[in-house]
């Protein structure tokens, strides 16, 4: 994990960018194309969408303007977005996967993920992930929001296992009982809102190390995510921003202060939790 392009190889082979681009929130038009469009500049790979965040057409404008300023090419970059709730079933995750593709102007996904366990139909939806990973339609398929009880249905039906588990985590959300139970499946964990939204960088532990480090807090915790083995995606607008969140790779926290971050768990979500929500 030596820089910005450093990659972790997936359970279904492909390299996946240890830090990436977060959207959720950022408003359709120029707000999501200059974010995307900096992130590439500065030097991610990885983008993470999704059809209700209603940016995708922005992302896929970011991501030529990128490519045209950086002169990358669509293989250098990794491109992830997710199904919605009311689109799950299996024919109509099939067509909601195009409806994605067609917004961002892209031929194919590097990954597609179930936003949420809507009971009695992720099982349906994954048959239908499953079906276009199988005719090469999207390069990995994974789920976000997934508890460990819904993994273990999943998987009992499952004919591929997911490439990724995307949920909440932060210092107030550690998930070592999650992490634990994906390192044993071979399923990588990704962090989604691994600043907590901004509510853990007045927490004084924090603070103190961020001092002694000559780093933000910001910088401490996304690089207490990647030395835990999450891979992250930090959401932001804003160049200077975009940029320092990425100054991850020149300095690395010691294994105290692995564990003071730790223990400021309080198993407390700023999301909904997976097993109540009601949309």
């Amino acid at each position: 994990m030596q820089n910005l392009q450093a990659t972790v190889k997936l359970n279904h082979g492909k390299p996946f960018p240890w830090l990436g681009l977060g959207v959720f929130k950022v408003e359709e038009g120029d707000a999501v194309i200059q974010a995307v469009e900096e992130a590439i500049v500065v030097g991610y790979r990885h983008i993470d969408t999704a059809a209700i965040y209603q940016n995708e057409e922005g992302v896929g404008e970011g991501i030529r303007r990128g490519l045209k300023r950086t002169g990358l090419t669509r293989d250098d970059l990794f491109i992830t977005s997710k199904l919605w709730n009311s689109d799950q079933g299996y024919e109509s995750a099939i067509a909601a996967y195009e409806t994605s593709l067609k917004k961002l102007g892209l031929e194919s996904l590097d990954l597609y993920l179930i936003h949420w366990p809507v009971e009695g139909k992720y099982l349906e939806s994954w048959k239908a992930l499953e079906t276009l990973y199988r005719e090469g339609r999207v390069g990995a398929i994974g789920v976000s929001n997934f508890h460990i009880h819904h993994l273990e249905k999943l998987l009992k039906e499952a004919t591929v296992k997911p490439a990724i588990d995307q949920v909440e985590r932060h210092p107030r959300l550690v998930q070592a009982e999650l992490k634990r139970f994906l390192d044993e499946q071979g399923i990588l964990p990704v962090a989604w809102s691994p600043l907590m939204q901004g509510e853990i960088l007045g927490e004084p532990v924090l603070m103190e190390i961020a001092e002694r480090a000559g780093k933000s807090v910001a910088q401490i915790v996304l690089r207490w995510q990647l030395q835990s083995g999450w891979a992250t995606i930090p959401k932001s607008i804003h160049a200077s921003r975009i940029q320092s969140n990425a100054a991850l790779f020149d300095f690395s926290l010691s294994d105290a202060d692995m564990a003071a971050i730790s223990a400021l768990d309080q198993h407390r979500r700023v999301g909904p939790d997976p097993d109540n929500f009601d949309f």
